[in-house]
């Protein structure tokens, strides 16, 4: 089994139909499967053996999908992390996994100098590296095969975004990939007429796995941006006629500030959110805006993205849907015991796509785990029919004088509110109740956040103790590269403002 031989098939069956479109050049899939194959030829003729670790640390680019198919063509390891990331993190993730060869751009190259007089890193590929991209492609052969692995073996790693602490690399093997990329392509009815845009960065498992792969897979065609502009999406949409949008919740909001909206979508089919849960009052003025649904699953980068689907045909918003196929989904008390439908708790899965484990923690991969399920932080509850609502994360949910308050709840009653484009909730140290109910709020343009309305407003909806006891008014709300709400960093925010004052 090799999750590039994929790319042989469709090479084979629909040589010139579009593969890549990247900065206006149309790649086929004949021609990107022979690149592949060329880079993956020479990578081995310069020492690359099965299992090595090749990283790639740079944005989105053509380049970068081919290096990724062409470590994994060759049965070693395709290792991905964000190109954001500053020295001292870069400096502990290499020294983790310890690659042979490093794909990145001249931009970074300082940033690797001390890796690059280190043994295990035999050589980095980049224009002012020890190996140019175009070089790699002129020594190499486009005739070479992907090397047969065991199902079980590695196939890439991508490093966590670390919103709640050191990134660990999560390991995914080519059965993880290709259980997970069929369901993606299932459920959502990939097919070979599909356009997909993606601006989401490729070392997440967002932009990587379910955008990406998945497209690969169907023979669909990828529209890849190096990051998110509004404009210049907008734009790839309307000229290049793309049926598939893929954002996170910030980036929708973002978008519903664009005239004519409807117009400038009508090319889409499908609409899908992920990252973080989509609040409800954003999914119903989407719809009215554009027409469209929009579709959410849950997943994370340890079960390559999808666990749950919420549906193609029966969607049911605010919930993230029912179990895909071949995977097992229930909901535990903290001892561990299996709870009843209609009770929240942590939510537990197990399938053929779920990670090996965290790369050199053995440690943390047992305690991921209850037996053969994996253990995603995030308390969910089931509805009668079967339908998953995400509650909150373990560490989001604040206890305040001896009370839960789950911040997704207060976050959805926050959002019917016209003033505010932008919330999030969350419990800061208080001497009193143990933790503070705290609103952080991003006003509409031209609007400002008034604490004693809102406070009055949420008084006739939500239990007192739920009811957050300050209102703070700001910019922005920190965001990982794909989008994803920091809480933990808003914290430490705070933390450092209550020290300096």
């Amino acid at each position: 089994m090799n999750l590039s031989t994929m790319l042989e098939a469709n090479a084979v069956n629909f040589p010139d139909r579009p593969a890549i479109i990247y900065d206006e050049t149309s790649i086929t899939f004949k021609q990107f499967d022979e690149d592949v194959s060329r880079a993956a030829s020479a990578m081995v003729d310069f020492g690359l053996e099965r299992g090595d670790h090749v990283a790639l640390c740079a944005p989105n680019s053509y380049e970068w999908v081919v290096i990724y198919y062409a470590a994994i063509k060759a049965g070693a390891v395709a290792v991905t992390f964000s190109h954001l990331l500053k020295e001292d993190e870069l400096n502990k993730i290499m020294d983790d996994c310890q690659p042979k060869v490093l794909f990145t751009h001249d931009d970074k190259l300082d940033e690797f100098a001390e890796h690059r007089r280190k043994r295990y890193l035999a050589y980095v590929i980049s224009n002012q590296g020890d190996v140019s991209f175009t070089t790699l492609l002129e020594k190499g052969e486009q005739g070479f095969k992907a090397v047969n692995c065991d199902r079980h073996d590695t196939a890439a790693i991508l490093y966590t975004g670390g919103t709640t602490g050191v990134p660990k690399g999560a390991m995914l093997s080519h059965q993880n990939l290709k259980s997970s990329i069929f369901n993606i392509a299932y459920y959502e009815r990939c097919n070979i007429h599909d356009r997909a845009l993606c601006f989401l960065p490729l070392n997440h498992v967002f932009g990587q796995i379910h955008i990406m792969n998945s497209t690969i897979y169907s023979c669909g065609a990828t529209i890849l941006q190096p990051a998110f502009d509004l404009e210049k999406a907008v734009a790839a949409i309307e000229k290049y006629g793309v049926t598939k949008f893929y954002a996170v919740p910030t980036i929708y909001i973002r978008l519903l500030t664009v005239p004519d909206l409807r117009e400038k979508f009508k090319s889409i089919r499908y609409c899908f959110s992920a990252a973080a849960s989509m609040a409800l009052e954003i999914v119903l003025e989407w719809k009215k805006r554009t027409g469209l649904d929009i579709f959410e699953s849950y997943g994370m980068t340890e079960t390559a993205t999808m666990v749950t689907y919420n549906d193609y045909y029966r969607h049911k918003v605010g919930s993230v849907g029912t179990a895909v196929n071949l995977v097992e989904i229930t909901i535990r008390d903290v001892s561990g015991n299996i709870q009843q439908k209609g009770e929240p708790g942590e939510i537990c899965v197990k399938g053929p796509n779920i990670t090996k484990g965290y790369l050199n923690r053995t440690r943390e991969t047992k305690e991921a785990f209850w037996g053969e399920w994996y253990r995603t932080g995030d308390v969910g509850v089931f509805d009668d029919e079967g339908y998953l609502f995400i509650v909150d994360r373990l560490k989001d949910m604040i206890i305040t004088g001896g009370e839960n308050v789950y911040s997704r709840e207060v976050e959805e009653m926050l959002y019917t509110r016209s003033e505010i484009m932008e919330c999030a909730v969350i419990g800061l140290p208080d001497a009193e109740y143990g933790e503070r109910v705290t609103a952080f709020i991003v006003p509409q343009a031209g609007q400002r956040i008034d604490g004693v309305a809102l406070k009055l407003f949420m008084r006739s909806r939500l239990a007192n103790f739920k009811i957050p006891k300050d209102y703070v008014e700001v910019s922005e709300l920190p965001k990982s590269s794909t989008g994803k709400l920091l809480k933990r960093k808003l914290r430490e925010i705070y933390a450092r403002q209550v020290e300096e004052v």
